[in-house]
């Protein structure tokens, strides 16, 4: 059994997250501490009593999710002996979640990723006016349709362009809300099964990006970084990066490009990997895996049952 974990993105949030876990497991409490006192806010309380919509603000959802992750990660270091680099070959995470895989590489100090995840989505909220952005889901549409759609709607200089390509099938567009709401209408035409509008606030992992890019360059570059103990996938380029450089390039390239999790979860199994651990909120990215490649064994890992029954 060869393992990666994987650590999802934004949409697996919920209110009550990660409060099981801090009931069961006191290394779990220390997590959410730790990163309440880093970010001088109580998230804890607003991750497990709401209200909903708070939580959901992308400044507090990034942050939440990662502490999830991360207390998953330190119960498992804790409690089980669970090493990252004595049973994992390679990390990867959808979208913020690239920053919870690396947490858990040591690449960055807990702190500081909660603090670098607050700046992200403040910045990412700044980029666009409320209004002015949106997202939408293409489904039943392969990737080529669904970008060839977005082109097609991008007209008189609007933004619009393939943001996520979950999986086959599957595939995420963003940019100007016009031109989003034009290549609803062109997906339908073209054959997709649904397309719909997201509940989002801003217009995620498009050119429209292109400020809360910048400043996530300047955040990155004074922050302290080491290689990961594991090879990380990288979003914007489905490849194998561990260089500190690369990573940071590429984070600052993820807030405008597109999420290529269909081409990394196939780049893990042409690794040789066998089974993907999620650790963290939801299941998402578990069912994302089981429709990219059925071969591959996919588990997550976020709940005190779900760690009870973790086993290598």
């Amino acid at each position: 059994m060869t393992i990666a974990f994987t650590f999802p993105g934004q949409g697996s949030q919920a209110v009550g997250m990660g409060k099981a876990l801090a009931e069961a497991f006191v290394p779990a409490r220390d997590v959410f501490n730790e990163v309440d006192e880093a970010l001088t806010q109580n998230l804890s309380q607003l991750m497990w009593d709401g209200p909903e919509d708070a939580l959901t603000l992308t400044e507090n959802a990034q942050p939440a999710l990662m502490a999830v992750s991360m207390a998953v990660m330190q119960v498992l270091k804790s409690e089980m002996g669970f090493s990252l680099v004595d049973h994992v070959k390679f990390v990867a995470g959808h979208s913020l979640g690239e920053y919870s895989a690396l947490a858990a590489a040591g690449t960055f100090s807990l702190g500081d990723t909660a603090r670098l995840l607050k700046i992200r989505g403040q910045a990412m909220q700044r980029a666009v006016p409320v209004g002015e952005g949106a997202m939408a889901a293409l489904l039943g549409l392969e990737f080529d349709d669904a970008r060839a759609v977005a082109e097609d709607a991008a007209r008189d200089g609007e933004v619009c362009q393939a943001a996520n390509d979950n999986a086959p099938g599957q595939v995420v567009i963003s940019g100007a809300k016009a031109a989003v709401e034009r290549a609803i209408e062109l997906a339908k035409e073209k054959g997709a099964r649904r397309a719909m509008l997201l509940p989002v606030s801003a217009p995620f992992h498009c050119a429209m990006m292109q400020p809360a890019a910048d400043e996530m360059a300047q955040a990155l570059s004074e922050v302290e970084m080491s290689a990961p103990v594991v090879p990380l996938v990288a979003n914007v380029s489905a490849s194998l990066i561990t260089s500190p450089e690369d990573i940071r390039k590429s984070l600052v390239e993820q807030v405008t490009g597109m999420v290529r999790w269909r081409e990394c979860v196939g780049v893990l199994a042409e690794q040789g990997v066998t089974t993907l651990y999620e650790a963290g909120s939801g299941k998402v990215l578990s069912g994302l895996a089981r429709r990219i490649n059925r071969d591959l064994e996919a588990k997550p890992l976020g709940t005190p049952e779900e760690i009870s029954a973790f086993a290598l």
